[in-house]
């Protein structure tokens, strides 16, 4: 009787997984406004009461998509800086996996500058919790860099809240630039100078 309740409650898992899957599909081609519980009733080719079982409203799936790519966002980017042992390198690698992850998961990207999509608490509460997921990441590695004797920082909190929000000026031209010797250039200027301002030598 257990392993049936639990095989169901994996079955039940699984469809929840394929309708999120679906529905970050249609919210990218659509965007949010214009997707309807419909449309993605039928790219998963399920009943709308089906869709409805699972979740209560377009908002709680898109909620889903959207945590969803932002922990994915999360993960590619620790993967990444986890790659070398330089403070320094660790930043440009979180950089460009920032760039890279916000380019290929619209719903989330749309879903951090869309002024109306703040308006629902579980969004902005996403947001906030992302942010502060930066916040750390770029914080534990100023850290690092101070114990290894890279950085000179006196706060690590405000400086990594600086770089945080550098990132979000440049998301935009870096986004919609397929060129990545331009991107490459943008971000090593910028690296240049946030070094020559934190960098013992």
């Amino acid at each position: 009787m257990k392993k049936n309740t639990s095989n169901e409650k994996n079955a039940k898992e699984d469809v929840k997984t394929f309708i999120i899957n679906v529905a970050q599909k249609t919210f990218s081609h659509f965007g949010f406004k214009k997707t309807t519980v419909d449309d993605i009733a039928q790219a998963a080719r399920k009943g709308k009461s089906s869709i409805y079982y699972y979740f209560n409203s377009k908002e709680e799936i898109f909620e889903a998509v959207v945590e969803k790519e932002a922990t994915t966002l999360i993960t590619e980017i620790l993967n990444e800086i986890n790659t070398t042992d330089d403070p320094k390198e660790k930043i440009k690698k979180y950089i460009l996996a920032r760039m890279n992850g916000i380019k290929n998961l619209g719903n989330f990207y749309n879903a951090l500058k869309n002024d109306y999509l703040s308006s629902f608490e579980s969004i902005e509460r996403l947001r906030i919790k992302y942010d502060n997921e930066e916040h750390n990441i770029i914080k534990n590695i100023l850290q690092e860099g101070i114990e290894k004797d890279f950085f000179k920082i006196e706060n690590t909190d405000k400086t990594s809240k600086a770089i945080v929000t550098a990132m979000k000026g440049l998301e935009i031209p870096l986004i919609i630039s397929d060129n990545k010797n331009e991107i490459e250039d943008r971000l090593d200027g910028l690296l240049d100078i946030l070094f020559y301002g934190i960098c013992k030598y």
